[in-house]
């Protein structure tokens, strides 16, 4: 199977909750905030990725910034399952910089774009990255059990 199909199946077998905002969107776009919140970041990056790579014209940069941000905590999570690991372990310089680049591509879309509250995810990702630039890059804020979550609007 394909990578694409392989995507496709996933996607279908979500749970999507179309309470959450959903209607009318793109099963890719709502699936993206489905895996970002159960912590699912690689899978939230790799949803959201099938539907850019397809072609989004003016949501190009938008799309581009949220699959940076599901990358940064990608990166968070790994390093906090393995921080002794040689490579896990360096984590939080590039989970850093992943968060720069999604904050330059989301930020011209906010205050609200999608139903996403674009300035919310703005500010936790400035929040979380603050973070670890405050502890010189030794301190790791994600946790499991502090997840964050990103709500989806009905779109306006």
């Amino acid at each position: 199977m394909k990578k694409n199909e392989r995507i496709t199946a996933f996607v279908q077998g979500l749970d999507l909750d179309p309470r959450e905002g959903g209607d009318g969107m793109d099963a890719h776009y709502t699936g993206y905030f489905a895996c970002f919140n159960a912590g699912q970041y690689y899978e939230a990056h790799d949803v959201l990725e099938h539907l850019w790579l397809r072609g989004c014209g003016e949501e190009h940069a938008f799309y581009k910034g949220l699959i940076q941000i599901a990358g940064a905590f990608v990166h968070l999570r790994k390093q906090y399952l393995r921080p002794e690991h040689p490579k896990d372990g360096k984590r939080l310089r590039p989970a850093v910089r992943l968060f720069e680049l999604g904050e330059r591509n989301v930020a011209p879309y906010g205050p609200r774009h999608l139903g996403l509250d674009v300035a919310a995810l703005l500010a936790l990702c400035r929040a979380t990255a603050g973070e670890i630039i405050i502890s010189e890059f030794t301190r790791n804020p994600w946790h499991p059990d502090r997840r964050p979550q990103l709500t989806l609007e009905a779109a306006s």
